[in-house]
């Protein structure tokens, strides 16, 4: 079993907890598949913000539920999300 750090500092509680076990599985994958798991991530946050958006506005197409995700997912200075 992995031994973990001392969580001594004020700082690091204001944090989700490191999960050592899932940084150590990360750390042994090569660049590629590292990059892979990020990518397949961030298709799922993607995927989840479309069914989210897909029940809160029925009656959009698929397109405009895609541009909801985009605007969600990078918004601009002084604009609403």
């Amino acid at each position: 079993m992995a031994t973990t750090p001392d969580n001594t500092s004020q700082e690091l509680l204001q944090f989700d907890p490191i999960d050592w076990q899932q940084l150590q599985l990360l750390a042994q994958l090569t660049p590629a598949q590292r990059t892979l798991a990020m990518i397949r991530a961030a298709e799922f946050v993607r995927a989840g913000l479309r069914g989210t958006f897909r029940r809160r506005f029925p009656d959009l197409s698929d397109e405009e539920i895609n541009m909801k995700v985009l605007a969600h997912l990078s918004p601009l200075r002084g604009y609403p999300p």
